[in-house]
């Protein structure tokens, strides 16, 4: 597997309990501390894999606004496979094209996928529905709690907590920091923060004018620059350049400040009535140098800051949450080894270093700067053609993602998201599924997308081949991790199998020549380097808990 550094020594404290059974005398096996997306999607994802769950907010209430407004393919994909994308879906329109350079629109009803388009939906709402989901998994969420310290060693970790209470002490096997771009569990586990700082600024107001007919909905030039209009219920957004940012970034922004701001772009005057929220962000891009450091990981912005463009910041953090959750939990209930891990770390560290080249790159663009008009009109006839529209957008938006997937045999889905296939009949890891028929723990009818959506499981698909009974066989020892279906027949295009990753990535194809016992032998391989070593057979086990 690749490598990351090396865990920190302890620092302070005694040495804790291993995780999983181990760690009972722990308050928990995993504290996810920020109820951001990404601390929410995380917590989800342990919780359905039955791993004892805290998560930490400093915040005593969910705020009263809003950073954004969109979930995109990528995200609808994978919240697809967790049973939550249909629930979505019906909060919000959906729009098939989204913005990309100012003489562009991304077309993303080019894309490859099941929901090309991006919803509309307040992210305020999104955090709403996953924390629902988590209190339905059993996810402890303490709100007004705010870590302070962290001891560390190589078996777990103390969190010391300012809570409503006062002082708290809380115990567990690991710590994931979901705390946003000046995440504290970042900083105490002096993991470093390298990239380029912010050099233009741009202020936000959600804001209700005196007259809303002086500021039509969309762009709005004047002789000092731009305003953007973005329609809200009881209010509208309004974004413009900051021409004279604070020396103190963190400043906070006042009324007068934007109504001076505003006026000085459209050069007239356009009263504000009230404000509802008022912020300043910039076009800093920076990426954690590891996103593990020892039994702490990190996920969402506490891992990787950049340039708005796009919107794409609550994509990334249910990304890095999809990708961290089934690994952790495997290696926080003892079936899988630390280093599964380090794949975390591969996967998503070189996942963050496009996401910051794609939107440094939109933020150039989307300057003045002369000289890079002809790339602007370059990438505008790009986003347009027939032939390169759908691989641009899905490179944008993370369709395109693709993992490492070592023991394979070339075939174009390794790595990849795997499509919703029918299935004939299988043995499931968790009872029912939807859209299917079980009876006594055996899948009759369904598709896969249901079959992750239940177990959370990983999932051997198997066409009705001479080399299917091998493979069930081979795979039978990680019965507990992985659910084994039979596809319908011709439902998997040159391969008589894939192992599908819990996150739906395909982690393993076989030849579709090779004889039975040597694909079984390279199964086995991908099985253990992705699911952990192979449970002690129990006579007569079907798989099911």
């Amino acid at each position: 597997m690749p490598d990351t550094p090396a865990p920190a020594p302890a620092r302070t404290g005694q040495r804790l309990p291993a995780a999983g059974a181990a760690s009972a005398a722990g308050d928990a096996d995993v504290l996810v501390v920020g109820a951001g997306p990404a601390g929410l999607m995380l917590a989800c994802e342990l919780a359905l894999a039955r791993v004892r769950t805290v998560l930490l907010e400093r915040d005593p209430s969910p705020p009263g606004f809003c950073r954004g407004f969109n979930l995109n393919a990528r995200s609808l994909e994978l919240l697809e496979r967790r049973g939550l994308a249909e629930r979505l879906l019906a909060e919000g329109p959906t729009v098939a094209t989204t913005a990309f350079t100012a003489q562009a629109r991304l077309d993303l009803a080019a894309m490859r996928t099941r929901h090309p388009y991006v919803l509309g939906i307040a992210q305020t709402r999104v955090e709403e529905i996953l924390t629902e989901h988590a209190r339905h998994l059993g996810v402890r969420i303490l709100r007004g709690h705010r870590l302070s310290a962290l001891d560390l060693d190589d078996d777990g970790v103390h969190a010391h907590t300012d809570t409503p209470d006062g002082p708290a002490l809380l115990r567990a096997g690991w710590l994931a920091g979901c705390d946003g771009g000046r995440s504290t569990v970042r900083e105490l586990a002096a993991i470093a923060f390298p990239g380029t700082p912010a050099r233009r600024f741009t202020l936000l107001a959600d804001v209700v004018l005196t007259d809303p007919r002086q500021i039509p909905f969309g762009v709005n030039t004047g002789p000092g620059g731009t305003v953007f209009a973005i329609p809200r219920p009881g209010y509208v957004r309004l974004l413009t350049a900051d021409p004279h940012p604070p020396r103190d970034r963190h400043e906070p922004l006042t009324l007068p400040r934007f109504q001076q701001a505003l006026d000085h772009a459209l050069g007239r005057r356009v009263p504000i009535a009230r404000a509802h929220w008022l912020t300043r962000f910039g076009d800093a891009a920076r990426l954690a140098e590891r996103l593990r450091r020892g039994r702490v990981l990190l996920a969402g912005d506490a891992a990787h800051i950049h340039p708005p463009a796009g919107a794409i910041g609550v994509n990334a953090a249910i990304d890095d949450a999809m990708n961290l959750g089934w690994k952790l939990a495997l290696v926080a209930r003892g079936q899988a080894p630390e280093t599964l891990l380090d794949t975390y770390h591969s996967e998503r560290h070189a996942a963050g270093a496009r996401l910051l080249r794609n939107t440094r790159a939109q933020a150039l663009l989307a300057g003045d700067d002369e000289e890079l008009a002809p790339v602007r009109d370059l990438l505008a006839e790009l986003a347009q053609a027939k032939e390169t529209a759908g691989p641009l957008a899905e490179e944008i938006t993370g369709i395109a993602t693709r993992y490492p997937a070592p023991h394979g045999s070339g075939h174009p889905w390794e790595g990849a998201m795997v499509p919703d296939i029918p299935l004939q009949h299988g043995t499931l890891q968790h009872g029912t599924v939807q859209h299917g028929t079980v009876q006594d723990g055996t899948l009759q009818h369904g598709a896969l997308i249901p079959l992750l959506a239940r177990t959370g499981a990983g999932a051997l698909l198997l066409e009705d081949t001479t080399a299917a009974e091998a493979l069930r066989a081979a795979a039978a020892p990680w019965a507990d991790r992985v659910s084994a279906a039979t596809v319908r027949p011709g439902a998997l295009p040159d391969t008589p199998a894939v192992l599908v990753r819990p996150d739906g990535h395909a982690a393993w194809t076989a030849p579709p020549t090779a004889p039975p016992r040597a694909a079984a032998e390279q199964l086995r391989a991908a099985l253990h380097l992705w699911f952990g070593p192979a449970a002690a057979p129990v006579p007569g086990a079907t798989g099911l808990p």
